[in-house]
């Protein structure tokens, strides 16, 4: 394992002027030896040493090195690290938006949208524009008023700078406009065929007897609809196309439609509303887009767009597509998440189980390492299943220096060491900081609480309790040395007095645990590191959220 990880961190720090990147790296050794994929976490420590050694060297170095193993590097696939330019570039002109959609926050799935377009706005010195895709969306999937604010956060958190605010819920009159124009050219017209049979005459690419209709019958019609002559259901507006298209997706298309639900911003003042795609052709003219980044899943919105661009004889803005990314283990849906919060198993936006960012930003998790991770990513069209370990990487390499350490103890079983003759002892807040000074930790020799699993693990073995002294583990232990050696076992422990702490998991689960006093002294927000446990983030009344380990 450790020859291929060498092998391809030495090829990705030739290809990158020197510096090897960890999932670069660790995405090539699975491709090569895929059964390696079960070891993941092995395989990212032993990548994050060997990348450190390797990077430490000169490219000549490295070259050279290469050479030695007998790999050879094509000179044409040399790359540089960062995003791809994007066409049509004019510095200081560059515009481009975020499209959330409110039903919740912004979760780790989103985070790719919002940077990239960030990322490319910085670059080009434009403008990034936040426009709420609040159109009124469906029954199972609505508006929600908390996700406004709840977004907003999240990009402030994410350090993401946008120029102006636009919601979609207050363009109704435009898209309106836009609407009557495009029936004025024979382009819309008003469609009276039941859901039933308008997905049926698609399927079959049947023109229904609507399409014909005159312009002026159209007009009439479309105003009947704004008056609210029409009940939801019984007319839809929707975009002459191609009936025979191959895409049956794209047959005369449904661009608005009668919904006669309360919206969280303009109440019931709107009973004809637009679908995506068609505000979106008509907001990125009129917003003065000039790039859209999207998903490579929504290519039916870049057909509809510019069909209606076509005839209404617009700019086109320049459109770029990225493949799905996928985090393995991890399933991401707001309506789920909304769900389950109104069901009362999540506590919340901010539970571990959304990947809200508000989640995130509550285990410890920074934007700088999202961002990073994302960056990484690149704009690939390729679909990539990423294992959140390589995020965690990112995250350890932010929070580990800022990250003092505790002694926590879960499922404890208590031992005792009567030889003993500690009252106290002492370990330092940071093993590579000496300088922040050290806590004091109390020992009551008969009273010193392990791990379970360690009990059982260790049990009649010698080990060393950190920073204290060796026994021969049993429930009555034995001292075999008043120091920790340095060939045997560490185990972390607590003994009394200690503090009893709640520790919730990603996953929901709320562990029970004991940690040494020291602990009462962190402010809120804090992050910490259990020994031989984990990452945590201190939230309040002695409740602390994991990250990762």
């Amino acid at each position: 394992m450790r020859d291929l990880i060498y092998k391809h961190a030495l090829l990705n720090a030739v290809e990158h002027k020197g510096k090897a990147d960890l999932q670069a790296v660790i995405g090539k050794v699975i491709a090569e030896n895929p059964s390696l994929k079960e070891k993941i976490k092995d395989i990212i420590q032993e990548a994050q040493k060997i990348i450190a050694d390797v990077n430490s060297l000169s490219l000549e170095d490295q070259k050279t090195i290469l050479n030695k193993l007998g790999v050879k590097l094509e000179e044409e696939k040399i790359v540089q690290l960062g995003l791809p330019e994007l066409s049509n570039v004019i510095p200081g002109k560059v515009v481009m938006r975020l499209a959330p959609y409110p039903s919740g926050p912004l979760h780790i799935g989103n985070a790719r949208m919002v940077i990239l377009n960030d990322e490319y706005v910085k670059k080009y010195k434009g403008k990034l524009l936040l426009v709420f895709d609040d159109t009124i969306g469906s029954e199972e999937k609505f508006v929600i008023p908390e996700a406004y604010k709840m977004i907003i956060d999240g990009l402030k958190w994410l350090n993401v700078k946008y120029h102006k605010v636009f919601y979609k819920s207050d363009r109704l009159k435009l898209f309106y406009k836009v609407a009557e124009e495009l029936i004025n050219k024979n382009a819309l017209y008003v469609c009276e065929c039941s859901p039933k049979t308008l997905r049926e005459n698609r399927i079959k690419g049947l023109a229904c007897e609507h399409r014909e209709q005159s312009v002026k019958t159209n007009l009439e019609k479309w105003k009947l609809m704004l008056k609210g002559k029409y009940k939801e259901g019984k007319a839809t507006v929707r975009l002459k196309t191609d009936m025979q298209h191959h895409n049956p997706a794209f047959r005369d298309r449904v661009m608005l439609r009668i919904v006669e639900r309360k919206h969280p911003r303009v109440d019931k003042r709107y009973k004809v509303w637009p679908m995506l795609e068609f505000s979106w052709a008509v907001d990125d003219h009129f917003l003065g887009v000039t790039h859209i980044l999207r998903g490579k899943d929504l290519v039916i919105e870049d057909m509809v767009e510019d069909f209606i661009w076509n005839i209404m004889g617009w700019n086109k803005p320049e459109i770029l597509h990225y493949g799905i990314l996928n985090l393995e283990g991890i399933k991401l849906s707001k309506t789920e998440a909304r769900k389950l919060i109104e069901k009362k198993i999540y506590k919340g936006w901010d539970d571990p189980r959304t990947w809200s960012l508000q989640s995130l930003e509550k285990r410890g998790i920074q934007p700088e390492a999202i961002r990073n991770f994302i960056i990484s990513m690149g704009l690939s069209l390729a679909d990539v299943n990423v294992p959140i370990e390589i995020l965690y990487a990112e995250n350890r390499k932010l929070i580990d220096r800022i990250s003092n350490r505790y002694f926590c103890v879960l499922d404890p079983v208590k031992i005792s060491v009567k030889e003993a003759k500690v009252k106290s002892t002492k370990a330092l807040l940071h093993p590579d900081f000496p300088s922040r000074g050290y806590r004091k930790i109390p020992v009551n020799v008969n009273k010193i609480y392990i791990e379970r699993k360690d009990f059982e693990n260790f049990h009649d073995k010698e080990v060393g309790l950190m920073n204290l002294f060796s026994i021969k583990l049993g429930k009555n232990a034995e001292l075999t040395s008043k120091d920790v050696k340095y060939e045997i076992q560490k185990i972390h422990w607590v003994s009394e007095p200690n503090v009893k702490i709640k520790i919730i998991m990603p996953d929901g689960k709320e562990l029970n645990a004991l940690s040494e006093p020291a602990i009462k002294n962190l402010k809120k927000g804090s992050i910490v590191q259990f020994p031989r446990i984990g990452f945590a983030k201190f939230d309040k009344k002695m409740t602390f959220y994991f990250a990762h380990k």
